[in-house]
């Protein structure tokens, strides 16, 4: 049995990855920025544990809070682990909190990785993103077509697309870190939700009247979080792995159709044509400065939109053997555990 601290454990993927590496036999420290909404997002009958702020169970969660921009918090927390994976991240499209972004994603992610190689920690997983990827028109994506920053159009894939350079300069320097980059995970428990899990929410509540033109490839959070723990056991240092499903790709009109399956709700018809989404997310931004309020619609968002971010997760599958839960299934218990908790 290995401790692990798990920071970011208390988002949609983070709350995955715990439940999984306490089904392994691992404990886990959850460095959290409130232990009390851990503890409701994560409850004892869920996480098979008891979970006290700063104790451990012994077999189970120790739930310590803090905040990666606290170098000292962070080396706290990760001292007698075995291994770090780290997941936290402001996960924005709002331009207003670019500075955040970069502390967090940014400077959070040196001071974790720092924190880990100082403690003598066995290996690290980085949660990246599939945003830092180059697409293509051509051909489906692979780990090895790495972005440009000239790519990295707004804030948030700004910081991230740092923060993976942070990553790979510290693991020239010797850090035994591994890089994973989530597509578009789907499924059970997205309580906040993320823009993925905000599809389904949207769609389930009517408020889907039109889309866009636009593709992802999805996976069932379940997964993504193993590829986590086996990027853990069996990843290599170094080494860049998409953490997606390789028949996840679909078009949105597509993954409509899919829920409207599920549901009996009528996917939307209307398709939005790209230009008037960038055109209203400008308008959206500008009316958010002026009343100084997050927009409706961003323009990071509307520029992610108008790529089809398709991969070709296959390498990283079956290197790491990786589960591949049907997508279908994923968007079912996404709408199953939306229902109940809407």
């Amino acid at each position: 049995m290995s401790r692990i601290l798990v920071t970011g454990s208390s988002g949609f993927i983070g709350r995955h990855v715990v439940k999984r590496a306490l089904g392994r036999g691992h404990e886990v420290v959850a460095f959290v920025r409130d232990g009390r909404a851990f503890r409701a997002r994560v409850p004892v009958s869920e996480a098979g544990v008891g979970a006290e702020t700063g104790t451990g169970t012994g077999d189970g969660v120790c739930v310590v809070e803090g905040d990666v921009r606290d170098r000292e918090a962070v080396e706290r927390a990760v001292q007698g682990c075995h291994a770090v994976i780290h997941l936290a991240a402001l996960y924005s499209f709002d331009s207003s909190q670019a500075g955040r972004m970069r502390e967090i994603n940014v400077a959070g992610t040196e001071n974790v990785l720092r924190a880990a190689v100082a403690a003598g920690v066995e290996r690290i997983v980085y949660t990246g993103t599939v945003g830092g990827t180059a697409f293509s028109r051509e051909r489906l994506a692979t780990e090895a077509d790495l972005a440009g920053a000239e790519m990295m159009k707004g804030p948030y894939k700004r910081s991230k697309f740092e923060a993976e350079g942070v990553v790979r300069r510290l693991a020239m320097e010797g850090a035994p870190v591994v890089t994973v980059c989530p597509t578009a995970p789907i499924g059970p428990g997205d309580a906040k939700p993320t823009p993925t899990g905000g599809i389904v929410r949207d769609f389930l509540r009517r408020r889907m009247p039109a889309y866009v033109d636009t593709g992802l490839n999805f996976v069932h959070v379940g997964d993504v979080a193993e590829g986590h723990l086996l990027a853990l056991e069996r990843g290599d240092i170094g080494k860049r792995y998409l953490l997606g499903n390789i028949d996840g790709n679909l078009t949105l009109a597509q993954a409509l159709e899919i829920l409207s399956e599920l549901t009996g709700t009528p996917a939307p018809r209307l398709r939005l044509p790209h230009g008037a989404v960038l055109a209203a997310a400008r308008a959206s931004e500008a009316a958010g400065r002026a009343l100084r309020r997050p927009a409706a619609i961003s323009v990071e968002a509307a520029q992610m939109a108008s790529t089809r971010m398709w991969v070709d997760p296959s390498w990283s599958v079956g290197r790491l053997q990786m589960p591949q839960t049907p997508v279908r299934q994923a968007f079912k218990e996404a709408v199953e555990w939306f229902a109940e908790h809407a």
